[in-house]
């Protein structure tokens, strides 16, 4: 013979499992119905030099076969190319990155270089000690 403790525990534990489990199914359903498809493009763990930090989002338009001189950004952090190829010199190595794909600036002296046949744009998201 089964023998359940108490009334009140067992409401407690039904109605517990009663909720992680619609729950469970209300998220898969918002995620089926919207599409949602999430990437994670770059992730870096990073310490901070300060417990301020100023964030900035720049987005750079670079004209075909546009190249910038050499040149520091105030803060490391991550960079999108939105659109066109961009060759990146940074610590003395060269890499080339294209629409879609995301790369890490480390904040020190590069130039960068628009080498496709159409503009590129990029933006910049940076992270620097609040002044």
């Amino acid at each position: 013979m089964l023998k359940i403790p108490t009334i009140k525990s067992t409401g407690f534990i039904l109605a517990t499992l009663t909720a992680l489990f619609l729950s469970g199914i209300q998220a898969v359903s918002a995620q089926e119905k919207t599409g949602l498809n999430r990437t994670v493009l770059l992730e870096k763990k990073l310490e901070l030099s300060s417990p301020n930090i100023n964030t900035k989002m720049i987005r750079v338009a670079f004209p075909p076969a546009f190249k910038t001189p050499w040149h520091t950004h105030e803060g490391p952090g991550p960079r999108y190319v939105v659109k066109g190829t961009l060759k990146v010199i940074e610590g003395g190595k060269a890499n080339t990155y294209a629409a879609g794909e995301v790369f890490w600036e480390t904040g020190e002296l590069m130039s960068v270089e628009n080498v496709g046949d159409d503009a590129a744009e990029l933006i910049i998201f940076e992270l620097a000690p609040v002044k």
